[in-house]
């Protein structure tokens, strides 16, 4: 009978050391700073350097790409800590920093992108219509181009 006297004392030292595990706090936000230049340093990786991203709207150059970078993870920062609940552990609120990273980095590389290509695209129809114009008089003909102008 003693046996099963200590038996159940047994049992209660670790479910006390268990109740004790459960006011344990983990949080993982905000990150240290050395975690966010990290983040940075690989966002300035990514904007300057070849990918995927850079074959379809180019690469800028280190000091861009720093810029840009700093901006990124400043702003990202700021809007998913002001998106921080006091139950959060920290899961939710890195997932939002993440997509507003990823989010923000696509916007400034097709804005980059359309900044640069816009005095070409609007470059290009002038030129068709100069060569549109020079085309009919050689021949003869009338564009209705140049009738509807």
């Amino acid at each position: 009978m003693a046996e099963m006297e200590e038996t159940p004392q047994t049992q209660l030292e670790p479910s006390n050391s268990h109740d004790t595990q459960k006011n344990f706090s983990f949080s993982i936000w905000p990150p240290t700073q050395r975690t966010r230049d990290a983040v940075i340093q690989r966002l300035i990786e990514t904007l300057s350097t070849p990918s995927i991203l850079s074959k379809r709207y180019g690469t800028l150059t280190n000091e861009e790409a720093s810029d840009i970078a700093r901006s990124i993870e400043e702003e990202a920062f700021t809007f998913a800590g002001s998106s921080v609940s006091p139950d959060d552990d920290g899961i939710e609120i890195l997932q939002v920093y993440s997509k507003e990273i990823s989010k923000r980095m696509l916007d400034a590389v097709k804005s980059r992108s359309a900044a640069t290509t816009s005095p070409e695209a609007e470059s290009k129809p002038s030129e068709s219509l100069a060569d549109a114009s020079e085309s009919s008089a050689h021949t003869g003909e009338i564009s209705s181009i140049e009738t509807e102008s």
